[in-house]
């Protein structure tokens, strides 16, 4: 076998059975041997730019690979790296999902080509050999389009098998909200639902008693009624006993209705004029400043 051959096959083997063009031209084969190799049936085109072995087995697999190959740099993502990663409720089907960077024209009959402005490193992942989004960039990506039911499935799948935390989650949403995203916005909706239907503490409120906790600060309780406004009653996220200190948790969103802010801003003067000190923390401030949150809790409570 040629030395160029024994070359292309040997990257074949790694590629589940394909080779691009440009690969077999690096190998001293040109495009007329190729050509001539289709036409005596010694291979078939997979893609644009990319050939296999007729005799290969193909698989699902196998017809992804080639089309991450055809592309060039690109990454399985969306449904596709979610049934990659193993979350419930999704499996490895066409049409398959991939991202390039924006800027590149890409278009291949079969599957969703998906672009995107940033992908750093924390945001990519390896698995089996496929080039793919992380599995949090992934929960944030499928989110768009996932009914809510089943991305709750996969978001529990991710945590139980270890391959994102809450905690990250919380983290890669306010750094990607600004990016446009269409899957922050829901994937922020529905995970507060779920927090109202199951009635249990947000995560929000679970993290900042976590931070409280870390700097040994007095725990305070939740979910207290300490007034009313009008025939509404006036319960606060946290208020330290024994002191006037309130602590308010304005949870995910970052747009508020010009109803919410009023109903905000009654119950803080409200509290203000039965004589608590109210203070209010965004979601931003206690996943990404969790210092200055805490010093401001420290010097209200004046510790």
């Amino acid at each position: 076998m040629p030395a160029g051959n024994r070359r292309l096959s040997t990257l074949a083997t790694g590629q589940h059975g394909a080779f691009s063009q440009a690969q077999a031209n690096e190998s001293g084969i040109s495009n007329a041997v190729l050509r001539g190799r289709i036409q005596s049936d010694l291979l078939v085109k997979v893609g644009a730019q990319t050939y296999r072995d007729p005799m290969a087995p193909r698989t699902v697999r196998t017809d992804l690979s080639d089309l991450l190959l055809d592309i060039g740099e690109g990454w399985a993502s969306h449904r596709t790296a979610a049934a990659l990663h193993g979350f419930d409720g999704v499996a490895l089907n066409k049409p398959f999902h991939a991202t390039v960077m924006r800027g590149r024209n890409i278009q291949r009959v079969g599957a969703h080509i998906h672009t995107t402005s940033t992908l750093p490193l924390i945001d990519v992942a390896d698995v089996d050999g496929f080039a793919v989004t992380s599995p949090t960039r992934t929960l944030i990506d499928i989110a768009a389009s996932l009914p809510p039911a089943q991305l709750l499935k996969a978001i529990a799948s991710a945590f139980r098998d270890g391959k994102s935390t809450e905690r990250f989650l919380h983290e890669r949403l306010v750094a990607l909200r600004g990016s446009g995203r269409s899957g922050c916005r829901r994937l922020v909706n529905v995970l507060e639902g779920e927090e109202i239907r199951s009635g249990q503490p947000s995560w929000l409120e679970r993290r900042y008693l976590e931070l409280l906790a870390s700097a040994n600060l007095p725990r305070p309780r939740t979910e207290v009624t300490l007034t009313r406004v009008g025939d509404r009653l006036v319960r606060v996220d946290c208020h330290f006993e024994g002191t006037d200190v309130v602590v308010e948790l304005l949870g995910y969103r970052w747009h508020r209705t010009k109803e919410q802010m009023r109903r905000d801003a009654e119950r803080l003067n409200q509290l203000q004029l039965d004589g608590f000190r109210a203070f209010q923390f965004t979601y931003d401030q206690v996943v990404e400043d969790p210092e200055m949150t805490l010093h401001i809790t420290r010097t209200a409570l004046g510790l």
